[in-house]
């Protein structure tokens, strides 16, 4: 606690203690010992009583604070109008009951505090509904036209690729990130695991490089969603308030996103987008790496990450060869390129095969 703080504390006491000693003084038939000793509680009680009124209020100061930065203007203004409202309908209700006398009073009062609170908490959760009825539908529109705000979720940030990607200007708009997101990100920096530690860490270093860049507008959303308790939920309630899009890598957050009319980019189908193209019969060169799931089988990498299967290339792990295309195979993770080497000529299967999944290790 602040030193002249205290030293006012004391002053305080030493005051009313000593005023409230020499009152007490005839009270008592002059006797200066119990006068003394009134004087000197009342001071001791009077100086903790202002620490712990203090204290309290500073914690209560601060908690207002928290609050007031997690909560969105709307939902300030939705809350104050909605208990406005509800007063003036517990106003309404209890007016009749005046006449009872005490009674009458009582019930007034139940009735403002019960309308008012009521008021107050639908106010708070319908706020941006009741917000965008009283935005006029010419501006609802000409927002949604020009408005290409795209709100990055924790996977997205986490991932690192949305960098390139925004960098590269196919994001057209700002990129929103919540707080919540950076808070969701900042605990998973402090998480006691390893691997979750260096993801946090790697999200957060992705986040402030994109802050850093000039040609990137990153916009930082303070507002929150207290009543929903998951951060996937404020991600779709926020995309829902700002009709913005949402940039994920999270399949099951892909799938609500899309059932709710909201639109999803999804950085691994950008990725399975733009991979090179091969055909049956083409020839390529790939450096083996390790063995397959099948004897004799090699696997390699392209530079965009697909996995290429070399068929007898297990004895040319770790030499760069060339191989040619003998099939490709679309799995759910992405792209199977299968090959053999070219030296060793042989039929190639011209088609492209679909499948479900692909296992090549079991």
């Amino acid at each position: 606690m602040n030193k002249r703080l205290i030293v006012l504390f004391i002053l305080i006491s030493v005051l009313i203690g000593t005023w409230t000693g020499v009152m007490s003084f005839s009270y008592l038939g002059g006797n200066w010992i119990f006068a003394g000793a009134v004087g000197l509680a009342v001071a001791l009680g009077t100086f903790f009583l202002c620490r712990l009124t203090t204290l309290y209020c500073k914690k209560g100061w601060d908690y207002f604070n928290a609050a007031m930065e997690r909560t969105s203007v709307e939902v300030l203004l939705g809350g104050m109008l909605g208990m406005l409202l509800g007063i003036t309908v517990g106003f309404i209700l209890g007016y009749p009951f005046v006449v009872i006398d005490v009674a009458g009073e009582y019930i007034k009062f139940f009735s403002f505090f019960a309308c008012g609170f009521l008021g107050l908490t639908i106010g708070r959760k319908k706020a941006y509904d009741f917000m965008n009825l009283l935005r006029p539908t010419s501006s609802k529109d000409s927002l949604a036209l020009y408005r290409n705000d795209k709100v990055l979720d924790t996977s997205a940030i986490i991932d690192g690729r949305i960098y390139d990607v925004a960098l590269s200007g196919f994001l057209e708009g700002q990129l929103v990130v919540p707080a919540f997101v950076i808070e969701e990100l900042r605990h998973i920096a402090d998480s006691s695991d390893y691997i979750r530690r260096s993801k946090g860490r790697r999200g957060l270093e992705i986040l402030s490089k994109m802050q850093k860049h000039p040609g990137m507008k990153i916009w930082i959303y303070e507002g929150d969603f207290p009543e929903e308790r998951e951060v996937d939920m404020k991600l779709l309630r926020l995309c829902k308030d700002l009709d913005a899009s949402i940039v994920t890598n999270d399949y099951n957050l892909n799938k609500v996103a899309e059932l709710q009319g909201i639109k999803v980019l999804n950085v691994n189908e950008l990725t399975n987008a733009v991979k090179v193209i091969v055909f049956p019969g083409e020839t390529m060169k790939v450096n083996v790496i390790k063995e397959g799931k099948e004897d004799g089988q090699g696997v390699g990498y392209l530079e965009d990450g697909t996995m290429v299967v070399v068929e007898n290339g297990q004895e040319e792990i770790g030499q760069e060869i060339e191989v040619m295309v003998t099939s490709v195979f679309q799995t759910a993770a992405g792209r199977m390129i299968f090959t053999r080497k070219s030296k060793e000529g042989g039929r190639v299967n011209q088609t492209v095969q679909k499948l479900q999944e692909v296992n090549i290790f079991g």
